[in-house]
């Protein structure tokens, strides 16, 4: 099916390669390269909402993935809304673009890994005759458990991502923002397809909205697709 969906995409029939996407993942489950096929499909067919949707899902998967990341940049580019991120503390943003190198399988890995070395200089610290030994085991010791920790961090955060998703991307042409889960509510601004958002709760068929430049604001769940 995924030779037939390239075949597809090579011979520009975009909508068909991206329908064989779409059952690719429907039998054989979620794949950040299928993803990532899928949303370049999307793009390619001029549908920029469901690319991005994509591209969001394989960043999920696979966030270290460059390609992917330059794609969706090129999508974002496409849709009317341009909202501004609010500045973020520098430790902070350092501590996300570091968790984003690797995906969760890989930082579970390698908190494994630091475990290892750090049992490993538990055994040389509580053996060792010589005292310098001794002594540079402890430190090493405690340095490998502090990465080992902050690696299980990293894979405990983005397996959480993936299973309890709190994204979504806006699916109708324009949906405006209310004050309140209720279509009697106060107008606050107006969105387009493709616009990025967190679903901060729900309330039957609304959903509390946050955009990154810290707007917040209520739409029905009909408009929108979850990452």
């Amino acid at each position: 099916m995924c030779q037939l969906a390239a075949v597809a995409y090579s011979e520009s029939r975009f909508n068909d390669a991206a329908a064989l996407y779409e059952q690719v993942l429907a039998d054989h489950g979620i794949s950040a390269k299928v993803y990532y096929n899928l949303g370049n499909a999307y793009y390619k067919s001029g549908s920029v909402a469901p690319a991005i949707l994509n591209y969001e899902r394989a960043l999920l998967l696979n966030p270290g993935d460059p390609d992917v990341r330059f794609n969706l940049e090129l999508a974002r580019s496409r849709i009317v809304d341009k909202i501004e991120p609010l500045a973020e503390f520098l430790l902070i943003r350092w501590y996300n673009k570091l968790g984003n190198k690797l995906d969760s399988n890989s930082w579970a890995y390698l908190s494994l890994g630091f475990f290892a070395l750090f049992i490993a200089c538990l055994f040389v610290y509580f053996f060792a005759k010589k005292r310098s030994l001794k002594k540079s085991s402890f430190f090493v010791g405690i340095l490998v458990l502090f990465f080992s920790i902050f690696a299980l961090l990293y894979s405990a955060r983005q397996r959480e991502a993936i299973i309890h998703p709190n994204k979504a991307i806006v699916f109708s042409e324009s949906v405006t923002v209310k004050s309140s889960p209720d279509q009697s509510g106060t107008d606050l601004f107006l969105l387009h397809e493709g616009s990025a958002l967190r679903i901060k709760s729900t309330l039957g068929d609304w959903c509390e909205i946050e955009l990154e430049d810290g707007n917040v604001g209520w739409i029905e769940l009909k408009h929108i697709e979850i990452i």
